[in-house]
């Protein structure tokens, strides 16, 4: 698909430079299930949240202090059903190392979330889930796949319906829908409204970016969201008492 018209200038100055951060030796991951990981949420009362490790961000002022681990392990406590870390090092200060021990140190599903590309990209680390953003990848199809032969769970990301038939075409099973519009980098909760009908049943769906409140929480749930990913608001705080506030919301489907 590859589509960079009109793409924020961070977010293009991250693609511009993602080719050249290939891998080394070919990774092989046994995978802590994501879909599982929610299910034993629900069991348990909580909304499945998958927490995001965010120390910088083209749509923050300034970066986050705090040692990764310390933060994830604080959100596991808060009760994250998953954790999301960045690996992208220009614009969202991550890198492989930080997620290498994050995931030493929970017990949970563990996200690489970066700006992957190519099938090379994927052997920089050992993750439970990657993810796929559909608008960027030439072959996503094979990239799926590829991340699978590996035991990694590709997440793939969308933005609208359009993308949404690109990645049900290329096998994807569990689908993030983006809120954030990568042109203007503005959110819009609507855009999780607007795609969610069109996702079968039996594909796992998240609702990413822009959730901020209990009231949103409920929102993006009663919507179609098995799950959420949240960064800035678990980030921006206390992250224990802060994932436990969402992860306790009320009502929902």
């Amino acid at each position: 698909m590859n589509d960079m018209e009109g793409v924020a200038p961070a977010v293009r100055s991250v693609l511009e430079h993602a080719g050249e951060r290939g891998g080394g030796e070919r990774v092989g991951v046994e995978p802590r299930s994501l879909p599982a990981a929610f299910e034993r949420a629900e069991h348990d009362g909580r909304v499945p949240v998958v927490a995001e490790v965010k120390l910088d961000s083209p749509t923050t002022t300034d970066e986050r202090a705090g040692d990764p681990v310390a933060l994830a392990e604080e959100m596991v406590a808060g009760g994250a059903a998953a954790v999301s870390v960045l690996t992208e090092p220009e614009q969202f200060g991550g890198s492989a190392a930080t997620l290498r021990r994050v995931r030493e140190a929970v017990d949970v599903p563990v996200l690489r979330k970066d700006f992957l590309l190519s099938e090379s990209q994927l052997d920089t680390v050992a993750a439970d889930v990657v993810l796929l953003i559909a608008r960027f990848v030439d072959d996503l199809p094979g990239l799926v796949t590829a991340a699978r032969d590996r035991g990694m769970q590709p997440l793939v990301e969308v933005h609208s319906r359009t993308e949404l038939e690109a990645a049900l075409a290329a096998g994807a099973d569990i689908v993030g829908v983006n809120n954030r519009d990568l042109t203007r980098l503005a959110v819009d909760l609507g855009t999780f409204e607007s795609v969610a009908p069109a996702v079968p049943d039996d594909v796992t769906l998240l609702a990413e970016s822009g959730i901020e409140t209990p009231a949103e929480v409920s929102r993006m749930r009663q919507a179609g969201a098995d799950g959420l990913l949240v960064g800035s608001a678990i980030m921006n705080g206390n992250s224990r008492e802060n994932t436990r506030r969402l992860v306790e919301t009320e009502g929902g489907r």
